[in-house]
């Protein structure tokens, strides 16, 4: 899919944000020497903010158990599911190198209004900082860097006009699911970003949960999987 540069949304201004996160230590999902996995809840930052304000984190948090635990991903505040920590300097390079090269296999869980024609595809749209907004991302057919998501409509729910979606990166851009889910017109529910008004009341939340993440183990070379289903 496509999006012409005409059909561009409008860029204003994102709502202040307000961090109240979660209270407790994230759900650890696998521990051993080399890494950790961890569910992380919505509301939680994966890494400090600026200021004391938005000091708290899901790495600091991590961090006060596993002091030798280091991000190599992230996910959006918003954003519900698992995530991977390095244990030392070199889990940690080897695990960047495998998300660099894309042998770290993530799918994700959302809740999009309407139904996505075809229920099966692939957006390819490139994206780029909307500097004056940030963090919102914006789709800029010109600069922006190349983006690949493949879609799957799951279930549907014609009452509420939504759907449900299996999303999965092939690309790891800031906010691509959400913003390629916006592009092509099926804002994810609960989106305070880049959600249309009535999308964004329609869920307390984001409904956005990273359920599968798939890697090789950097010591033993053993794949791992591990899923979480969405809590929504």
């Amino acid at each position: 899919m496509s999006l012409p540069a005409s059909d561009q949304p409008v860029s204003t201004p994102p709502p202040p944000l307000v961090y109240a996160p979660p209270a407790g230590m994230p759900r650890i999902v696998f521990a051993d020497e080399a890494l950790l996995v961890i569910d992380k809840p919505a509301g939680l930052l994966s890494v400090p903010g600026r200021g004391p304000s938005h000091a708290d984190s899901l790495a600091g948090r991590i961090q006060a158990e596993y002091p030798d635990a280091r991000i190599v991903h992230r996910l959006d505040m918003a954003t519900s599911g698992l995530l991977v920590m390095a244990r030392g300097p070199l889990i940690e390079r080897r695990l960047s190198i495998a998300f660099q090269q894309r042998q770290v296999d993530k799918r994700y869980m959302a809740v999009v209004a309407g139904c996505p024609q075809p229920e099966q595809g692939e957006i390819s749209l490139p994206l780029i900082t909307d500097w004056p907004n940030r963090p919102r991302q914006k789709v800029d057919l010109e600069i922006g860097k190349p983006s690949l998501t493949a879609y799957t409509v799951v279930g549907h729910d014609g009452a509420g006009n939504a759907s449900r979606v299996e999303l999965q990166p092939h690309t790891g851009r800031s906010h691509q699911l959400r913003v390629h889910m916006m592009s092509i017109g099926h804002p994810i529910l609960g989106d305070d970003l880049y959600a249309d008004p009535t999308s964004r009341a329609a869920a307390p939340r984001l409904l956005l949960h990273a359920t599968l993440l798939g890697l090789t183990h950097p010591d033993t070379g053993q794949r791992m999987e591990f899923t979480s289903p969405a809590p929504f």
